[in-house]
């Protein structure tokens, strides 16, 4: 036996139809394995709030040992995990390969799973999952829907906290009356036959955020893909499944990786790259659904052609090269990389990707904003939520406040987790530029000179 791991972490599929893996007392024996490991290390101390929590159970506990901790205590540490992944990915030692075979996100996620069989997931907290379905209604009655959401509607707002277990101070994407998709249908830019990189031909995956919420996002890949000479065609037969993942649906998680699987797999065939906006999705199709499905060709198939967007930029740029003409941005920016753009193990492409333009002043920071998706605006997470990620906003709001010629930009890969920065930095009294994170592609269609891509209604 040797202590850590030099090898690359490996994952392995997720056994999610055996019976033994919603199975209480096998679970509860995993996780008194594992959590003992975790308390003999404790290196992932101060990552977010579920070792603390671990921690703080056993030191308080009869014997300051694992053994007389309660297993009833162990929901709260599963509660506090966002599935960002970061414990796997930088900090355990003892991941798979070795032989500890730890996996602490996917022991969290083996809980939940078992509490929605047993049907302890709240109602409200399932019905928050199904982005389609609320995003198609904020968008049918977009003027409502924005206005009802906004933190300064303070009744609105505690009515969703009641109902919903939304924190009536969190702030909460907008809707969009027209999605991506039909934005997309309606006009297709002009793809610049003069780039060194025409020719490729990509299927762009719209994501449910960048659909409904954001349809800039989209609309600026697009066009910075058109404007390096690559043919593009956009696609949304539904989300990815990561709001059902957080909570332990991996049925349907399966169920729409075969969907989505199944109509990207003829744009692969006919030789397009696939590209997904978010990093979170990206996550889902490289590596989350072949666990759910290990034998899925499909899906095996798509988990190898998929790109983020500013990993697909940057793969442009190192084989064939820009197309000309990207200018300074004017100011510097601060960078957030995403704890699921981090997970995907490919390095800092939004950074790559920024400091292609000209003069770029980047400032990156790779720590968890505290977010976690749907987790991090519920009622009893959103502060705990603004803790985990103050050293981001502290890091973005000090850069702002220092930086010389003009307030810097602020961006983020994951949307979700560039607004709760802003939101964060105005609590310390600064704010970036436009009062808003942008995605980075947005900021380099900005640098190409790309305007008019706010996807409004």
């Amino acid at each position: 036996m040797r202590e850590g791991s030099l090898e690359a972490p490996v994952r392995h599929p997720l056994a999610w139809t055996a019976p033994e893996f919603t199975d209480a007392a096998a679970i509860d024996t995993e996780m008194r394995r594992i959590f003992d490991v975790c308390h003999t290390c404790r290196r992932c101390f101060n990552l977010c709030d579920s070792f603390p929590r671990l921690f703080d159970l056993i030191d308080q506990s009869k014997t300051g040992e694992l053994e007389s901790v309660e297993s009833r205590g162990f929901k709260q540490v599963v509660d506090a995990c966002t599935l960002c992944d970061m414990c796997f990915m930088t900090k355990c030692p003892y991941v798979p390969p070795h032989e500890f075979n730890v996996d602490f996100p996917h022991l969290m996620l083996r809980y939940r799973a078992a509490e929605l069989k047993r049907g302890e997931v709240p109602f409200a907290d399932r019905e928050l999952t199904k982005t389609d379905r609320n995003a198609r209604l904020g968008g049918a009655l977009e003027a409502f829907a924005n206005w009802a959401t906004r933190r300064k509607n303070k009744f609105a707002r505690a009515a969703m906290e009641r109902f919903a277990h939304v924190d009536r101070n969190a702030e909460l994407p907008r809707f969009h009356r027209k999605s991506f998709v039909s934005l997309a249908k309606a006009q297709t830019p002009a793809v610049n036959r003069e780039a060194p990189a025409f020719g490729r031909k990509a299927v762009i995956y719209a994501t449910c955020f960048a659909n409904y919420n954001n349809p800039g996002i989209g609309l600026a890949a697009r066009a910075v893909l058109a404007k390096n000479g690559v043919e593009t065609e956009v696609v949304y037969p539904e989300c990815c499944g990561m709001p059902q993942l957080e909570h332990g649906d991996l049925a349907s998680v399966a169920r729409r990786a075969k969907k989505i699987s199944k109509a990207l797999i003829p744009f692969i065939e006919k030789g397009h790259d696939v590209v997904a906006l978010i990093p979170s999705c990206a996550l889902m199709f490289k590596f989350e659904w072949p666990l759910v499905l290990p034998g899925d060709a499909d899906v095996k198939r798509l988990s190898h052609a998929t790109y983020d967007i500013t990993e697909y930029v940057v793969d442009i740029a190192k084989n064939e090269g820009l197309a000309p003409g990207l200018g300074p941005l004017g100011r510097a920016v601060t960078l957030h990389m995403a704890c699921h753009a981090r997970a995907q193990n490919m390095g800092q492409k939004a950074a790559e990707m920024l400091r292609l333009v000209p003069d770029a002043d980047i400032s990156v920071i790779e720590r968890c904003s505290g977010h976690g998706g749907s987790w991090g605006v519920l009622k009893g997470n959103f502060e705990v939520a603004l803790k985990i990620g103050a050293p981001v906003a502290r890091h973005a709001a000090r850069y702002s406040m220092e930086s010389q010629g003009g307030t810097p930009y602020v961006t983020s890969e994951c949307p979700l987790a560039g607004a709760h920065i802003v939101q964060s930095m105005e609590n310390l009294g600064a704010k970036p530029e436009g009062n808003s994170a942008p995605h980075p592609i947005e900021l380099f269609a900005r640098a190409y000179g790309i305007a008019g891509l706010g996807g409004a209604s």
